[in-house]
């Protein structure tokens, strides 16, 4: 028999230490957007289906929980991912003409989990920039994104760096059908390039050969030059190269290692330009990640540049050492003791957890978590190691 009590799988509770320490990031990071000029918004977590996954594609639309609105009768989901509400917020309620710069905090809900040890309703924080289709506000997101790190003591940071419109502009330069387009999208997504040899064998030898080259141009900032010189001489993949190599010489010295991966295509349908990854040692999945989004805005009827990340704060928090937690005292519950009282009040005001001993529980006391204890010693309120305290 199924325990009444147990949730979902990949759905957890988040117990104390670690609610603590994802509250107090939360806070830092969202402080560090603010002074950065990024303003808050909150979107709700529910919406109309149609307008949540607009201009997301397909993946998005799997990651989502539908359900049936009872006064409407239409189709709502649960945000899988706060950026496109964002977007729908600057399109339509801002309606700003110049840049805008949002931020935001929240639970989202995936349907599966992304990975083995990954929940179904990560805690999702980021920031987005809109109205500036420059290099230079890809550049502002990817450094804030590492001071974001950064709060969290995360500074060892390995930097993946990708581009869409590679592929894209390779796919329409070859006048592929958007049925290969798909095939191929997937072997490259899954760097299988036996099976990516054998799907260009029909296409002309520079397609071919610009195709295959994609899984092979990974590595360090060098693998720029080696595209530039294995890939088709068109205009639109030397921009591209250009924008990656600008980002790789602006961030290096911020990072531990930039990396180039020109295969890299997470987010095809929904990413428009650069895309990157932020990675620390010891963990196989990426701590961080964003890109450049420019299509959503016009698929809700303003054509308006964007580009943002976001970190998901139960990972981030699970790199922070110890438990966030500031010393507890504990205090003898008197109320009619006005010396205590203001004790009690200004070790509060100093930042210290001080939590009042209710009557009957003597035996449980050692559950508070307290080491210290708030005693009487010649007049007056004083704090002493629990051990001393009798």
């Amino acid at each position: 028999m199924t325990q009444k009590w147990l949730l979902p799988e990949y759905i957890d509770d988040i117990l104390p230490a670690e609610a603590w320490r994802i509250e107090k990031l939360r806070a830092s990071v969202l402080e560090l957007f603010t002074l950065s000029g990024y303003e808050l918004v909150m979107p709700p977590l529910v919406e109309y289906l149609d307008s949540l996954l607009t201009g997301s594609g397909h993946d998005l639309g799997l990651r989502t929980f539908k359900l049936v609105d009872q006064l409407s009768g239409r189709t709502l989901g649960l945000r899988a991912d706060i950026t496109p509400q964002a977007s729908r917020i600057d399109a339509h309620l801002l309606n700003r003409q110049g840049i805008t710069r949002l931020c935001y905090s929240g639970s989202v809900v995936h349907t599966l989990p992304t990975g083995m040890l990954k929940t179904r309703e990560p805690l999702q924080i980021g920031a987005e920039i809109y109205g500036h289709a420059g290099v230079e506000s890809d550049v502002e997101i990817q450094l804030l994104m590492l001071r974001a790190l950064a709060v969290a003591g995360v500074n060892n940071v390995h930097l993946d760096l990708g581009h869409v419109a590679i592929f894209r502009s390779l796919i329409q330069w070859a006048g592929i059908d958007r049925e290969s387009e798909a095939e191929l999208f997937r072997v490259l997504q899954a760097k299988d390039v036996a099976a990516l040899d054998t799907m260009t064998g029909s296409l002309g030898k520079d397609v071919r050969r610009a195709l295959c080259a994609l899984p092979e141009l990974y590595g360090g900032v060098e693998v720029l030059q080696e595209a530039r010189k294995r890939l088709p001489k068109l205009p639109e993949l030397a921009a591209c190269l250009d924008t990656l190599e600008f980002l790789a010489e602006q961030l290096s010295k911020d990072v531990a290692q930039v990396c180039v991966d020109l295969a890299e295509l997470r987010g095809y349908h929904y990413h428009s330009g650069a895309v990157f990854e932020a990675y620390v040692p010891g963990q196989t999945e990426a701590i961080a990640r964003g890109g450049r989004y420019d299509e959503i805005g016009k698929s809700f009827g303003r054509a308006r540049p964007a580009t943002g990340f976001s970190i998901d704060l139960r990972d981030l928090a699970s790199l922070v050492d110890g438990d966030g937690q500031r010393k507890r005292i504990m205090a003898s519950h008197k109320l009619d003791d006005a010396g205590l009282q203001a004790a009690i009040q200004a070790l509060r005001d100093a930042g210290n957890i001080v939590i009042v001993d209710l009557p009957g529980h003597e035996d449980n006391r050692d559950e508070l978590g307290c080491h210290e204890e708030l005693v009487m010693r010649d007049g007056q309120w004083v704090v002493v190691p629990r051990d001393r305290a009798k």
